[in-house]
């Protein structure tokens, strides 16, 4: 049986239901709209798996509250994010920071040998205006930033950076980046091996994203007074300040991680399953560092994340759940990239909160009862 010679869902569903003996009734079950979905967002669809969303707020930001939908099936953390969020907002909310850094696409080019490398390096150097000409021909949402590049024997690796506005916009540079590797071909009979040479960085953890950055870099900070620590987190600064040294430094270095944080990955991943972006990409938005600092009785929280590929149209943005969730957070459709940034920043804040939560209940000693009362319903 192929199943791509079916043309609708549901009959691919039912065909597939025949082949391997087995009922996909819940997988059937769903209110997307499903020309939209199985024509644009996944090939060969046969329904929908279905993930819970929670809400976790309000959380402050700016002077403004938000809720934060997140869509996971791991007990305890909308809860353990929603704590983070309470003790924010009790002290005086998040304050946030965001710069677009850009989209990126990396060919690799084959050449003869070092000299012919050479000859390439200074011919990328010298015709950016030609290929940001070349690239913004093939859409008007976008622009080329800047490109760099770096060679090793007979490979010259290229990293372009684009500016996507409100999309995370993968699929607009990577066309862009094609046009282009095709016009130095062209002017230069350099061949272009791969589209993607891994140069990016995307979808994979590098020290070349966290240093150079990729799509948006956010910054958020808070400092707790002494009676949200005391009354909300049922810690301490300074217990809470140990924890943090120990896992988030020392711990990450000792492991030789990427990522020097708490749980970083587990707020993106919730956020980006409810939000409709690029599941993939948590594994960029995992990169990042939590700074903490006893201030008096206080304590002092900022996360970094360097690398947030995000996007509030296109992909599975459109979606109708998905589209429900922006609208929650007042960031859905396109704004010239302002939604986009607010998003990014809501991540950030919204990663703060987990990060506060976390490092508190590991300070308190109740992580594993945590657990326990809420992903195994008080059971051991």
């Amino acid at each position: 049986m192929n199943i791509r010679d079916f043309k609708t869902v549901s009959d691919r569903r039912v065909a597939l239901e025949k082949e391997i003996g087995i009922s996909l009734k819940n997988i059937g079950s769903f209110t997307l709209d499903e020309p939209i979905a199985s024509t644009r967002n996944c090939e060969s669809m046969i329904g929908v798996s279905q993930v819970p969303i929670g809400v976790a707020g309000p959380l402050k930001i700016r002077d403004k509250d938000f809720y934060i939908p997140l869509a996971t099936t791991e007990g305890a953390l909308v809860a353990s994010i929603n704590r983070g969020c309470k003790a924010i907002t009790q002290s005086g909310g998040a304050f946030v920071n965001s710069y677009r850094v850009g989209a990126t696409r990396g060919p690799v080019f084959k050449v003869k040998n070092l000299a012919e490398n050479q000859n390439l390096y200074e011919y990328l150097e010298t015709h950016f205006a030609e290929f940001k000409k070349v690239a913004e021909s093939t859409s008007h949402h976008l622009i080329l930033k800047k490109l760099s590049s770096r060679g090793v024997g007979r490979y010259r690796y290229v990293r372009f950076v684009y500016d996507t506005q409100d999309a995370m916009g993968l699929n607009m540079v990577t066309i862009a980046t094609d046009a282009v590797v095709s016009y130095i071909k062209k002017k230069t009979g350099i061949e272009c091996m791969a589209l993607s040479g891994n140069f990016c960085v995307d979808k994979k953890p590098s020290w070349q994203n966290f240093i150079n950055n990729r799509g948006i870099k956010v910054w958020a900070e808070v400092t707790l007074p002494s009676s949200v620590l005391r009354d909300t987190l049922k810690t301490t600064a300074k217990k809470t300040y140990d924890v943090w040294l120990a896992k988030c430094m020392v711990g990450s270095a000792m492991a030789g991680s990427m990522g020097f944080n708490a749980q970083f990955a587990n707020v993106v991943a919730a956020i980006f399953l409810a939000t409709g972006q690029d599941v993939a990409h948590v594994v960029e938005g995992s990169l990042g560092m939590t700074t903490a600092e006893v201030v008096g009785k206080d304590l002092y929280v900022s996360v970094y994340l360097p690398d947030l590929m995000v996007g509030t149209v296109g992909g599975g943005t459109g979606l109708a759940t998905q589209q429900e969730a922006l609208l929650m957070l007042g960031v859905a459709g396109g704004n010239d990239g302002k939604n986009s940034l607010k998003f990014a920043e809501i991540v950030g804040a919204a990663v703060l909160a987990g990060e506060i939560s976390l490092l508190a209940s590991l300070s308190e000693g109740t992580l594993a009862k945590a657990h326990t009362m809420l992903a195994r319903g008080g059971k051991k």
